[in-house]
């Protein structure tokens, strides 16, 4: 199974943000990374299949690892797995952003306003408020991008 990752700004669409701690980043790197739009074998086709999203991607120490499962212009699938401490900070997306954990639990920050989910819980971000997450213990989560042009 290939892992990759690529800037996290181009699979959510977000404002730039930066992964924490600094001023490691954290995210795991690949030798293979995608521009925005480009495909490539790489992203296993997972249509059709059931999936175990907890199972599906790894926990990598120190970091944050992604798994892109559908990039679509309409929006994205987009699995991570975040070690102990890790997190993304502060950043503001122009689309809501939604959150379902599948693993663990995770600390959001939603218009300076804590938010703790846990797996099987979801959390709605909404577009254009200022949101981050904290990786209080390790956890896994699937992020939906829905990029909603009649906004």
């Amino acid at each position: 199974m290939y892992e990759m990752a690529v800037d996290l700004h181009d699979l959510t669409g977000c404002v730039r943000f930066r992964c924490t701690p600094q001023p490691l980043c954290g995210i795991l790197r690949h030798t293979m990374t995608l521009k925005k739009g480009e495909t490539d074998m790489a992203i296993p086709d997972v249509r059709g299949q059931a999936i175990n999203m907890r199972d599906y991607v790894a926990y990598a120490d120190g970091a944050v690892v992604s798994k892109t499962l559908l990039d679509k212009k309409a929006g994205t699938l987009t699995l991570f797995s975040f070690d102990k401490g890790q997190g993304l900070s502060e950043h503001t997306s122009p689309y809501d952003a939604t959150v379902l954990i599948v693993d663990g639990q995770a600390t959001l920050v939603i218009g300076g306003k804590p938010v703790t989910a846990k797996a099987g819980e979801l959390v709605i971000m909404p577009a254009g408020v200022p949101h981050e997450l904290r990786a209080e213990e390790p956890f896994k989560m699937l992020l939906i991008m829905i990029r909603d042009q009649s906004a």
